[in-house]
């Protein structure tokens, strides 16, 4: 069974279930004082306890979508990201057409049916969200998403149309799962481009690391996953070859919220020919070695170039400010960040600009990032240029 399966959860909730009800009816049998009602007490807790404690993690698990496989929570693919392959051997067709050697392919749902809200009905009033494959032709993996298509996607008027790109970013460990279903990121963007508050855009939900369970925090690992070339080369690549979208860095933003809000900020300024606005919600501003993430930069006599490279306070400081817009969203009372960001947005100067959304309180949660969603669409908006160019291969 899946790990995030309901025959597995309903398996593991029934064991837990029995086992109360076992210990209960069978607990006056180990109410001597022998070695054998001894064990079998401390037997019946051992058993009762592990059997709650899995159901459980499996539903928490189930609903935030840490860990979508049994590999990933095992790390039996930590150091083997997926291999670059060619689409199937039969016609290859698919949502967006011929899709053999496709850069984006079709997926399974990977928890989309239990998203709440998406669109229902013609796409052409609604829109769609579709569940995909980045593959990555330079870092040589294979990275689940969303796609969310709004509903002029599929107009006529629009059918030679492209459209601004935002990449949404999700915190570690987290996935496309927890921005569709509590960020609400597709949702709240087609409330917004129903009202004219976002112009038509696709919307791209990833998650942050390519080598789960390993956070590599999109950055090139020395000899390691290469997390920063598939998000600033592969994934733009893969969109503009499949989908209807623009080419110029001006039609490009990126958005996150703890993890991928610090991603979005690093990728951006590290690639303003890429990603022109950033949008960053309970980020945090450098890169550093924790648990989770292992040795990001390496040995040798470039480890401290890098270390100081991924300080963004310290690239303000000592490097040409890049072309860019970046908002940067925190919280008075309740955020760690504060004082970083304040620091951050201290330090930013020409040509970078620098908007701020501080809430009065606000925890590292979605709560608090569901409120900031709204204005960082609407600001995002504001900065990505409608392409002008037509797709003409269609």
């Amino acid at each position: 069974m899946e790990l995030t399966s309901r025959s597995l959860a309903y398996t593991v909730t029934g064991a837990a279930v029995v086992s109360v009800a076992l210990t209960v009816w069978l607990w006056p049998r180990f109410a001597g004082r022998g070695v054998v009602a001894v064990l079998g007490r401390l037997g019946s807790i051992v058993v009762t306890q592990l059997a709650i404690v899995s159901a459980l993690a499996l539903a928490v698990n189930t609903n935030f979508q840490f860990y979508g496989t049994w590999d990933e929570l095992l790390g039996n693919d930590d150091g083997a990201p997926a291999a670059l392959e060619k689409w199937g051997a039969g016609d290859g067709t698919g949502p967006g057409g011929d899709l053999k050697g496709a850069l984006v392919q079709p997926a399974g749902p990977e928890g989309l049916d239990r998203v709440h809200g998406l669109p229902e009905g013609r796409p052409e009033k609604v829109g769609k969200v579709e569940s995909v494959r980045i593959i990555g032709r330079r870092s040589q993996v294979a990275n689940p998403a969303y796609v969310y298509l709004p509903p002029q996607y599929f107009q006529h008027q629009y059918d030679r149309q492209r459209f601004p790109v935002i990449v949404a970013i999700s915190g570690y460990p987290g996935g496309s799962f927890l921005l569709a279903q509590h960020l609400r990121v597709p949702q709240t963007a087609g409330k917004l481009i129903a009202k004219g508050k976002l112009q038509p855009s696709v919307v791209v939900m990833i998650r942050p690391t390519i080598a789960p369970p390993r956070d590599t925090q999109c950055v090139d690992v020395p000899g390691g996953p290469q997390a920063e070339t598939f998000f600033a080369q592969d994934l733009p690549e893969a969109l503009r070859g499949h989908y209807r979208v623009g080419r110029d860095a001006g039609a490009w933003g990126v958005l996150g919220y703890s993890s991928g809000g610090s991603c979005a900020l690093q990728l951006a300024m590290r690639h303003p020919r890429t990603y022109t606005a950033a949008a960053a919600l309970s980020a945090d501003f450098k890169v550093k070695n924790d648990p989770t993430t292992g040795d990001l930069f390496g040995d040798g006599d470039g480890r401290l170039r890098r270390m100081r490279e991924h300080d963004l306070v310290w690239r303000l400081e000592n490097l040409p400010a890049p072309p860019v817009s970046v908002l940067v969203a925190t919280s008075r009372k309740g955020e760690g960040n504060y004082p970083a960001a304040k620091k951050f947005l201290d330090a930013v100067k020409p040509p970078m600009r620098a908007d701020s959304l501080v809430l009065d309180q606000g925890s590292h949660n979605f709560r608090t990032w569901r409120r900031e969603l709204p204005a960082s669409l609407e600001w995002m908006s504001r900065q990505l240029t409608f392409p002008q160019d037509l797709a003409t291969d269609r």
